[in-house]
């Protein structure tokens, strides 16, 4: 039972069980960036904004925005996106409110 707490409770148990990354069994976003002029993620729930400094991605472990010049979506599908141009700064940020 103690090891189950040190290694992240079920979660953990379970990815570990599976041989899978926790990230995976928990639903949360991956980012994956490639130098300072594109941004792969996976697992996001929609776009909340979009222009070519800023687009703000929904996701289950809140809004990723994402600032820059040229920004444009390179590939989009249900769960994944691709952005290019020219990235600043990534961050979390609290969803809107309605």
């Amino acid at each position: 039972m103690e090891r189950n707490r040190r290694d992240g409770g079920m979660l953990g148990s379970v990815a570990e069980l599976f041989d899978l990354p926790a990230d995976i069994i928990a639903g949360l976003p991956r980012l994956e960036m490639v130098g300072g002029r594109q941004l792969y993620l996976e697992r996001h729930t929609g776009l909340l904004s979009y222009s070519e400094t800023q687009i703000d991605a929904n996701t289950p472990a809140g809004v990723l925005r994402v600032r820059g010049r040229k920004l444009t979506l390179m590939a989009m599908t249900a769960e994944e996106l691709r952005i290019g141009g020219q990235i600043d700064g990534v961050e979390w940020v609290e969803a809107p409110s309605c």
